[in-house]
């Protein structure tokens, strides 16, 4: 059998706005590569500061910690007080929307890009992802695209979530299952 998906026709371009133009997108990897995928530990003001540079909406008290992937920082909002651990991997082809008092923790990954796989040319299927205030993303947990994670919602380490989560609950494991309330 000859195989359908012709990868040779996928178009970068198409469903895909990128929301800034390469010297916006050149002067952003620099600064990504030396401040923010550093190990060195740069002051919170300065990430925050350069963020801000970038487009981003970053609230007051936000921790950044080092090593974190940030793709496109003019499509990120982070609410105040929020916290993204080290290794925290933000594939934001899509906006990526983090409210207030939102814990992401390590090596977690916010991946709002996708490809149709019924596609024969492979096009993107990205769409945004919603973190409301108040949850906790474990360690190493995927978030896919078009999920929105509710309020006060806790998604435990190692979790896949490729569909939204209802608020103050908890949720674990591939695929994301419901195990109880976060708040009684």
């Amino acid at each position: 059998m000859e195989a359908k998906t012709d990868l040779s026709r996928f178009n970068p371009q198409k469903n895909l706005t990128r929301g800034a133009g390469k010297l916006t997108e050149g002067l952003w990897y620099l600064c990504k590569v030396t401040f923010f995928l550093s190990a060195f530990p740069w002051p919170q003001s300065l990430k925050r500061s350069l963020l801000r540079s970038f487009g981003a909406e970053v609230g007051k008290g936000v921790v950044l910690k080092p090593r974190i992937n940030i793709h496109l920082p003019w499509k990120l909002k982070i609410g105040d007080h929020s916290w993204i651990g080290e290794e925290v991997f933000i594939l934001n082809f899509e906006p990526v929307e983090i409210g207030a008092n939102v814990c992401v923790s390590q090596r977690a990954f916010l991946c709002t890009g996708n490809h149709n796989f019924r596609s024969k040319d492979f096009e993107y299927r990205n769409a945004p992802i919603t973190i409301e205030p108040g949850a906790w993303i474990g360690a190493q947990v995927f978030v896919g695209p078009g999920v929105t994670i509710g309020m006060e919602t806790v998604v435990t380490a190692g979790s896949v979530v490729t569909r939204s989560l209802a608020e103050n609950q908890i949720y674990q494991g591939n695929p994301c299952e419901f195990i109880g309330l976060r708040w009684k």
